[in-house]
């Protein structure tokens, strides 16, 4: 059976062997079994159900919450040439019946079905008519009651076992603590399934936490390395995705934002471009991510504190699914406790659900403000252990200084309690450093012992010190006030003197804007290697385009990156690169060793860079961003904006923001003669200082193509 599996690998999927316990899980359902399997976001857990479904008879059933997902998947194994269908709710009553005939006929392999539809009586009907290879549950951990994901439908999926009893399911999840494994095997009846627990590590992943000071020239010093790779932004309220979304673009990085609020069409028009556009950043609150199976998302970024380490764990593994390098960096302060935590205090829900949230939260900050390696404390808190540290992740690289902050932390505690348990760090600062401002003097608070006893530290340290006692659970925020700070019961012993207290020192970062972190994940691709990397995206982006899917469909980085590397020069080379099968060998084969050989590289990066130029329009962005972004003069973009509107690839409201009332009086400048149109060079004068030359042959370029309708 495995060697079978084996064959299948190669000549379907281009990999030479399989990863970690992947072939241990393709046996025990190939043939036959049940199976658990617990595998982190990247892990290859697709490969786990989709090799047994081609090595057994009959049709295999995926279960996948979210059509994105689906449709990928989809798209991704009719590339490879495998027979693979989704029925949801974006097919036509026609398509359906349509798609029906084709699985009776046993021309599909793979269906894809969301959970609602499948426990529907008439689906189970149906099924029960045919021959099923096996049931797939992705995401199973949907199923537990007391995760963020909860499916209701997934619990109904628990009768498969007594509708099918001969036919193997597998149930897979990438964030499952052992109290969610058991409710996944009690609920979906896996009693007799194997556990596949692989380890919860990413060690592509970078990890870095810092204190958060100004939030936006943070994220910008952090993305000044990472121009042209696609990424994720995450932010806590609509409002703020909306702001950061907008402030990006105005920086000259492509971003778009996503959130529940947005309408739906215009949410899934989002998605869409960002799987099927590279180097977009998606600012998103957690609306966004759950089944996004882009591959080269190179990096995540938090603008706000996730509200659990699950949480964290799922949105960060978004990045690096293809196995190369991928950075998870998070900008966290006090504030953003205070909100989460007046957030689940107004949350619906018992006393126990509250506790166990609160408790999620404090293991959040507990990562946050953690002296040893984040990997180690991250995998604890998944009951698993890591012997050593990781070296990759900002305390193992970076180390942490620690101090001794008990006489310190005693003046916090006791400004806290002397100022009546009201108030915000903020004021607490300012009574500390012995500020004599009109609201430390209209509550009196200059006249307390605690007044100006602190100015051996700074503002910063002080805000520091305030943000650690609150996530080490000894002070604690006032809910029902306005984000004020009380004492927790369990500082007593520090006010009494009968503990000591170590706290982290929170240091300046080494790197400026200008030099960037240089993380593996942002040198993925050598200065020398850039041109012929770019040549080889732009024909996977014109193949994408073509067949209608997106980029990683063709290829992923990680093939492409391989390919770059091992330089193939024959069709037998290039079977042997990651990735590259017999169907794609055969379809995409010859284009690529063209560029690799320098027979195909100068028009594809050209029009790649009129591709990228299009995209950035329509994204928004001003012509002189566009420059920047592409590196190149403003007067070029004007030239390549007019080529594209003649070409009625743009429209001018997309490559321009002119006031209305200007654009109708440039266009009237050229409508007023008779006959032709006047040139730019004739009605230039008009408008000298006024807008750019550039903008003269856009409106030129767009009342040309109009007249030539």
């Amino acid at each position: 059976m495995l060697e079978q599996a084996q064959r299948v690998l190669k000549d379907i999927f281009g990999y030479d062997s399989f990863r970690g316990r992947q072939g241990a899980i393709i046996e025990r359902v190939a043939s036959g079994g049940d199976a658990l399997v617990l595998m982190p976001t990247g892990g290859g857990k697709s490969l786990c159900f989709q090799v047994p479904a081609l090595l057994r008879d009959g049709l295999a059933v995926v279960v996948s919450p979210l059509i994105a997902l689906m449709d990928d998947q989809v798209a991704t194994l009719e590339e490879l040439g495998v027979a693979a269908a989704a029925l949801n709710s974006t097919l036509s009553a026609e398509q359906q019946r349509d798609l029906a005939v084709r699985i009776k006929r046993g021309e599909v392999k793979m269906l894809y079905l969301a959970p609602e539809r499948l426990v529907q009586p008439r689906m189970l009907a149906f099924l029960q008519s045919l021959e099923i290879a096996l049931f797939a549950i992705d995401e199973a951990h949907c199923v537990s009651q007391w995760g963020h994901d909860f499916r209701r439908e997934y619990l109904q999926l628990g009768q498969l076992a007594e509708l099918f009893p001969n036919v193997p399911r597998i149930a897979l999840t990438a964030t499952a603590d052992k109290r969610t494994r058991e409710e996944i095997v009690d609920r979906l009846h896996l009693q007799n399934a194997e556990r596949f627990l692989s380890s919860f590590d990413r060690p592509n992943i970078f990890y870095r936490i810092v204190p958060k000071e100004q939030p936006r020239k943070q994220l910008l010093a952090f993305l000044a390395e990472r121009r042209s790779d696609a990424g994720i932004v995450y932010c806590l309220s609509r409002k703020k995705v909306e702001e950061v979304a907008a402030f990006l673009s105005e920086q000259g990085f492509p971003a778009l934002p996503y959130h529940a609020g947005l309408p739906n069409d215009l949410r899934a028009y989002h998605q869409k471009r960002f799987l099927n556009e590279e180097g977009l950043i998606m600012v998103a609150t957690v609306a966004f991510g759950m089944g996004i199976d882009k591959p080269n998302v190179r990096f995540v970024a938090h603008l706000d504190l996730p509200k659990s380490l699950e949480a964290y764990y799922q949105e960060t593994g978004r990045g690096g699914r293809d196995g190369l390098p991928a950075d998870a960096w998070m900008a966290y302060g006090l504030q953003d406790v205070v909100m989460l935590k007046q957030m689940l205090q107004n949350s619906e829900g018992d006393e126990r659900h509250k506790r166990l949230e609160q408790h999620k939260l404090d293991a959040m900050l507990s990562l946050c403000e953690e002296t040893r390696c984040r990997r180690q404390a991250l995998l604890a808190y998944f009951d698993e252990d890591m012997p050593e540290p990781c070296g990759h992740c900002d305390n193992c690289v970076d180390g942490v200084q620690t101090w001794d902050a008990t006489e310190p932390a005693r003046q916090a505690l006791s400004a806290i309690f002397r100022t009546g348990q009201r108030y915000g760090v903020g004021h607490l600062v300012d009574v500390l450093l012995g500020k004599d401002n009109e609201k430390v003097r209209s509550f009196g608070h200059q006249h307390l012992s605690v007044f100006g006893v602190g100015k051996a530290l700074s503002e910063s340290e002080w805000r520091s010190l305030f943000r650690q006692l609150v996530a080490r659970g000894l002070a604690d925020v006032d809910h029902e006030g306005y984000g004020g700070l009380r004492l927790n019961d369990s500082c007593r012993p520090l006010l009494k003197g009968e503990v000591k207290l170590e706290l982290r020192r929170d240091l300046k970062p080494q790197v400026t804007a200008k030099t960037g972190s240089k993380s593996q994940a942002s040198q993925l691709v050598r200065g020398e290697e850039r041109e012929q990397w770019e040549a080889l995206r732009a024909l996977r982006r014109k193949l994408a385009e073509e067949h209608g899917v997106p980029p990683y469909v063709i290829f992923p980085d990680s093939t492409l990156l391989e390919m770059l590397r091992s330089q193939p020069t024959s069709l037998a080379e290039m079977a042997t690169v990651s990735g590259v099968g017999a169907r794609k060998l055969e379809r995409y084969g010859e284009a690529f060793l063209e560029v690799l050989g320098g027979e195909a590289e100068a028009p594809k990066v050209v029009a790649d860079v009129r591709h990228e130029l299009i995209t950035l329009a329509r994204a928004g962005m001003t012509p002189l961003q566009i420059a920047g972004q592409l590196q190149c003069s403003e007067k070029n973009v004007y030239a390549m904006l007019a080529e594209a509107i003649g070409k009625q690839q743009l429209s001018l409201e997309q490559a321009l923001d002119l006031p209305e009332e200007l654009m109708g009086e440039v266009q009237d400048a050229f409508l007023d003669g008779e006959g032709e149109l006047p040139s730019v060079a004739e009605v230039a004068e008009l408008f000298a200082g006024r807008v750019p030359e550039g903008v003269l042959y856009c409106v030129r370029a767009a009342l040309q193509s109009e007249f030539e309708m």
